[in-house]
C-alpha cells in the first residue's frame, strides 16, 4: 500500500472522536491544540468539561489507529510517524 499522510486537521479531529469516547461526550464538545516541542515531542492539550489534559505521542497514535481503522478503513497498525512541516503543521505519515 502506498503511504498516506493526514493533514493536520485530521489528527484533531482523530484526537476529538479519541477523547469524546473516553469520557463519553460528542466529539464537537472537544478542543484541541496540537503541539511540538524539541524536549518532549508532539503532545497536545485537550479541553472538555472545563477541564484539560495533556496528551502524549501515544495519546496521538492510539487516536489516529481508532481514526485509520473506523474513518478511513486501513490498518491500524501501519507504521505511523508524526512530522512537523513548515507549511502544513504536525502531520502523519502512515504506511
Amino acid at each position: 500500500m502506498e503511504k498516506l499522510i493526514i493533514p493536520e486537521q485530521d489528527i484533531i479531529n482523530a484526537v476529538c472522536v479519541y477523547i469524546a469516547r473516553k469520557k463519553q461526550v460528542k466529539p464537537e464538545e472537544v478542543e484541541v491544540e496540537l503541539m511540538y516541542d524539541d524536549d518532549h515531542g508532539f503532545s497536545a492539550e485537550v479541553f472538555v468539561n472545563q477541564r484539560n489534559q495533556i496528551l502524549i505521542t501515544a495519546n496521538l497514535i492510539e487516536a489516529l489507529r481508532l481514526w485509520l481503522e473506523e474513518f478511513v478503513g486501513r490498518d491500524p497498525y501501519a507504521p505511523i510517524k508524526l512530522h512537523l512541516d513548515d507549511n502544513e503543521g504536525i502531520i502523519a505519515y502512515i504506511g
